[in-house]
């Protein structure tokens, strides 16, 4: 997945409107809808929807517009720290950290802690197909699920957010030159042509690290359908953002 970041990494980080680039929030929390996905990033001025929000990079989280709202509350949980269970028994553990695609909303990884992870030095991954649903107190596993549970190390390894930032930089970097070479179209050995070639044109700069650039390749070709859907989404999102700070302001659809 390309665009997928974890909770710890985005809490702190300013809120800034792309646009002028001025700062208008921090982030201290991110919500989830009653649906189990990312629905705002909430700061001490208000809420920031997901759909408002172009890029999350190392620094700032990036937004399409300063819009805020106050959503009603009862309608959003709070995932970090609810507790984990399963159908027949109390808590046995709890939601240390997740990771979700913030372009979507969607959790791709729940990191557990307390006696459920104990096995695992602490720390467990476990993943959304393994849960049988979220509730306001705890989310509610499946029968088993304790037994595919993985390692910190193990269960997020595939994921961008756990790359060094020098690599994260560089698939960011490779990802908006084939921008302009990727078509939405393009066929899975084309797609993979491209992105080789826009490795060998960093390459051949002689300005970037090799064994980083090599990860970011080696990355983005195993990644290669999630970045042609973030290419398709990008447009969406863009009219989604405006559609709903249209709304916000005028009460009006477009």
């Amino acid at each position: 997945m390309i665009s997928v970041v974890r909770r710890s990494q985005v809490v702190g980080l300013r809120a800034m409107d792309s646009s002028t680039a001025t700062n208008f929030n921090t982030v201290e929390e991110v919500w989830i809808d009653d649906a189990g996905r990312v629905s705002y990033f909430a700061g001490t001025q208000g809420y920031t929807p997901v759909e408002q929000v172009s890029v999350v990079g190392p620094d700032a989280i990036l937004t399409y517009s300063a819009m805020l709202e106050e959503p009603l509350l009862t309608n959003l949980r709070r995932l970090h720290r609810l507790g984990v269970r399963s159908s027949m028994t109390d808590a046995f553990g709890w939601v240390d950290d997740f990771i979700f695609d913030w372009e979507t909303g969607e959790i791709a990884a729940y990191i557990l802690a307390g006696d459920i992870a104990a096995p695992f030095g602490g720390r467990a991954v476990l993943f959304p197909e393994d849960v049988e649903t979220i509730e306001a107190e705890a989310i509610v596993i499946k029968e088993g699920a304790n037994k595919r549970l993985k390692s910190e190390s193990e269960g997020l390894k595939g994921f961008l957010s756990e790359k060094s930032q020098q690599v994260k930089n560089l698939v960011n970097r490779m990802g908006d030159r084939l921008k302009s070479l990727v078509s939405p179209h393009d066929k899975p050995e084309a797609v993979r042509v491209k992105i080789k070639q826009v490795r060998d044109e960093l390459e051949a700069s002689g300005q970037h690290d090799k064994n980083a650039l090599q990860q970011a390749t080696e990355f983005l070709l195993l990644e290669w359908e999630s970045f042609q859907q973030n290419l398709n989404r990008a447009g969406e999102r863009l009219k989604k953002a405006f559609d709903s700070a249209w709304k916000h302001l005028t009460g009006k659809k477009l």
